[in-house]
């Protein structure tokens, strides 16, 4: 298998991923990575965030709130949890974020509208405490 590594692309997709989940973050779990995961790591750096994120057709808020949509139809919470944290570093509101919640109890159940809603709250909880301090 040949290898084909964008470094442009991947450089784009970094700044991003770190504009939208936070550089902390993202330098940790680049750290974490090992001989086995670090391929994923560069290639979903790339693709889903230099690719996927890297155009300016869609603004950051409006793909943060389609993936809130997305992963909450999934019922992937951990990356929901981790989302819903970008969403608001992108300008998505408590308001807009209960409305994402609203839309997907209707397309994919209560019981998951009620997953993000837990999860949603303790996301605001800590966004309040950390713009208090």
């Amino acid at each position: 298998m040949a290898e084909t590594f964008d470094e442009d692309l991947f450089l784009r997709g970094l700044e991003q991923r770190k504009s939208t989940l936070g550089a902390e973050y993202v330098e940790k779990n680049l750290a974490a990575a090992d001989d086995f995961t670090r391929p994923f790591q560069e290639a979903m750096t790339a693709w889903c965030w230099g690719f996927g994120w890297g155009d300016d057709v869609i603004d950051a808020k409006t793909r943060s709130m389609m993936n809130l949509s997305m992963i909450g139809a999934l019922g992937k919470m951990h990356e929901w949890e981790l989302h819903c944290r970008g969403a608001i570093s992108n300008g998505v509101s408590k308001e807009e974020i209960r409305a994402i919640i609203h839309v997907i109890g209707i397309y994919c159940g209560v019981p998951q509208a009620l997953e993000c809603f837990r999860v949603a709250r303790k996301v605001l909880d800590e966004a309040e405490t950390t713009s208090e301090t």
